[in-house]
Order: structure tokens, then C-alpha cells, then sequence
């Protein structure tokens, strides 16, 4: 049944042209409210109503809550990715969320990093000396041998070099602790920056990483010893963690990713026996992806851009689905996808997101400049 807090916000934002561009935000407002069971709250219809009030003028005050800007990867068009200098670097500019990867040590230490091995494009050793191949994989190291290599730059020649020629480099910059991040958030001072973070694990290569059960569950111990657990969401393409996640943390929004192209496919819709990738949710048998992220459980999907069209936002909206799209650079690529109405946009230049939405008029997330 549709929640009468999704259809009334909705028609109000569909009724006015003023407010019109803010209604993806309303449904997103709805979801999670079902999602908190604020409906019990609401002892009565005058209540109920001046609830919808007062979310709706404060939308209206602040028009960025229509888009969620993530960093990705902190801001790594600027900053080496997933380090501290590139979440300093998010915060400063203004982002809405930051998005980041997570590992876990040999010794039980969560850390931040997209790869599970070490990347030999932005990795050096002890002596200075850049990788040959990917390192070894991050679950055979502790967190002390790990401190021991340099990621604040990236290798010379390498195609990741040309995608990202802006990115300053900070020798001597060393993957930190998902805590370390915690930590330069509160420094901060910003209360309202949330984290989207991601769970690097995956079906074909299990041996690279802790099982799911294990890594879902360490994560979900410090996010909560840290009291972070209103601030977070749980994400990965590996959506068997997001199951995991959704039973032993049910307050962590979960955020389900996914890819349909030849550097990556976690649906497989040509193969017969289904996909490893997306916890029996498969999709011969609900016939779209958005189907299959409501089928799990999902309020919010996060499919790669090249993946989404005018059809998949509105038939995810039809379902209460929020649509945050990754990962998207280019100013008019950006402006399209506004134009779409996606709710969040992530981003390797949130500068560039920020321009955009400037010049359509919109209300910016705050910056709270920072240093590591």
C-alpha cells in the first residue's frame, strides 16, 4: 500500500512549479520516514500535517537537500583517493556525503581503501620505489605493516595519471583508519556531512577478503563504538553484506550498487544460473533492477551512469527507490542527470557539481574548511 506520507508530499510538490525540482526530495523524506516508523510518532492528523509542514518549508529554505553531492572517493579529481587530505578536501569545498571503500587488516583494523590489494598507481614502498603489480592484499597485512607504504601520489604515465591531471599530490600520506576519518569529521565541526561507506568485498575473489558475515559485522561494531550510526550508509555491490547489514543494523540505511557494463556486471542478466553478486535477488525474476533492490529490502540505488535512463528514475521513484548515480565528472553530464531528477550525484569533482548547481540557483552544502 502507498504510504499517505508519499502521496501528500508528492501531490504538494507536483501541484506547486515553485517547488516542483525539490519532490525527489520528499519521496526520499518519506522513505525514511516509513523506514523510522516516524508514522507511530504522529498521534493525530494535526500533528501528521504540521510534520509535512515543517519538512516541507525546510526544504524550501534549503534547496540543496534536492541533490545529495557525494565526494568519491573524499575528492580524488583533487586529492589522492580515500586518504585524509582528499576527505579535508571534500569538507572544505562542501559535500553533502562523502563517499569512501573500506578493508580489514589482518589484525581486525578497519581501513579505508578502494582495492583489497595494494594499487600499484598509487603505491609506493618503504624505500620510495612504486609497486610493479597490485601489493599483496590488504587482509594479509596488519595495520603497522600496512603504514609502511606511501599512497599520496599517483605513478607517472599511468592511465589514471591522465584521468586526473588536477589531483595534488601529499607525499608521505598513509591509508588511514575508517576511525582517523571519524575523527577529522568531528574536527570539523560539521554535523550534517554523512558517509556512504562501501564494502569491498567480493563472490568471485573470496580469499581477498573476510567473508561477509565477518566484514559486515566488524564494520558495523566500530561505526556504532564510534557513534556514528546516524550518519552512516552501508554500500557495496556485494549485496549479501547489505542483507547482513539490514538484519544486524537495521538503523544504517543500506545503499545497493550496481553495474551492467564489461568492466563490471553484478547482474548478469544473459546468464543463465544468475548472478554471485546480488544475494539471490536476481533479476529473470523480477524483470528490472529497481525491482530486484526493492525486493531486497533497498531504499536507495546506485547504478554506474551509463546504466541509467529517464525510465529507470521514474519507475525507481515509482517505488520509493532513491537514484544516486556514480561516478559523473563532466559539467554537462551533470546537468543532464539534474534534469532527469536523480536524487545524488557522486562525484570525483564535487567542485564541479557545486558550479552546477550554483548556476541553477541552488542552495550549497555548507563547507567546513579543515586540515588533516
Amino acid at each position: 500500500m502507498r504510504d499517505p506520507f508519499y502521496g501528500w508530499t508528492w501531490a504538494m510538490a507536483s501541484a506547486s512549479g515553485g517547488i516542483r525540482r525539490y519532490a525527489r526530495a520528499f519521496r526520499s523524506a518519506a522513505v525514511v520516514t516509513r523506514g523510522l516508523r516516524a508514522r507511530a510518532m504522529m498521534k493525530s492528523s494535526t500533528t501528521h500535517l504540521r510534520g509535512i509542514l515543517g519538512i516541507l518549508c525546510l526544504l524550501v529554505a534549503h534547496p540543496a537537500l534536492a541533490l545529495d553531492l557525494q565526494g568519491h572517493r573524499g575528492a580524488r579529481g583533487l586529492a589522492p583517493e580515500n586518504t585524509l587530505p582528499a576527505f579535508a578536501t571534500a569538507l572544505s569545498l562542501g559535500v553533502t556525503t562523502m563517499e569512501l571503500d573500506t578493508a580489514i587488516t589482518k589484525d581486525g583494523v578497519v581501513v579505508i581503501s578502494h582495492n583489497p590489494t595494494l594499487n600499484p598507481d598509487i603505491t609506493r614502498d618503504g624505500a620510495g620505489t612504486w609497486l610493479e603489480g597490485p601489493g599483496p592484499a590488504i587482509h594479509t597485512l596488519t595495520f603497522p605493516e600496512l603504514q609502511q607504504y606511501d599512497v599520496g601520489r599517483i605513478k607517472p604515465g599511468t592511465d589514471y595519471a591522465k584521468q586526473f591531471p588536477e589531483q595534488k599530490a601529499v607525499d608521505g600520506t598513509r591509508i588511514p583508519r575508517l576511525a582517523d576519518l571519524f575523527a577529522l569529521v568531528k574536527k570539523s565541526g560539521n554535523a550534517q556531512v554523512r558517509l556512504n561507506i562501501e564494502t569491498k568485498v567480493s563472490p568471485l575473489e573470496p580469499g581477498l577478503t573476510p567473508d561477509p558475515e565477518t566484514f559486515a559485522t566488524r564494520l558495523v561494531a566500530l561505526i556504532r563504538q564510534e557513534g556514528m550510526a546516524s550518519r552512516v550508509a552501508i554500500v557495496s555491490f556485494d549485496w549479501r553484506t547489505l542483507q547482513i547489514v539490514q538484519r544486524i543494523a537495521p538503523e544504517m540505511p543500506t545503499v545497493y550498487l550496481s553495474a551492467q557494463q564489461r568492466f563490471l556486471d553484478n547482474i548478469a542478466v544473459s546468464k543463465s544460473a544468475g548472478s554471485p553478486w546480488t544475494a539471490g535477488f536476481q533479476y529473470k525474476d523480477h524483470g528490472s533492477v529497481v525491482k530486484m533492490v526493492k525486493a531486497a529490502g533497498g531504499t536507495t540505488w546506485s547504478p554506474f551512469v551509463g546504466d541509467v535512463t529517464e525510465f529507470k528514475v521514474k519507475e525507481a521513484h515509482a517505488l520509493g527507490i532513491r537514484v544516486v548515480v556514480w561516478t559523473v565528472n563532466a559539467a554537462p553530464q551533470i546537468g543532464t542527470l539534474l534534469d532527469l531528477g536523480v536524487d545524488g550525484i557522486v562525484s570525483d569533482r564535487p567542485d564541479v557539481v557545486r558550479q552546477v548547481l550554483g548556476r541553477r540557483g541552488l542552495a550549497l552544502p555548507p563547507a567546513t574548511p579543515v586540515t588533516p
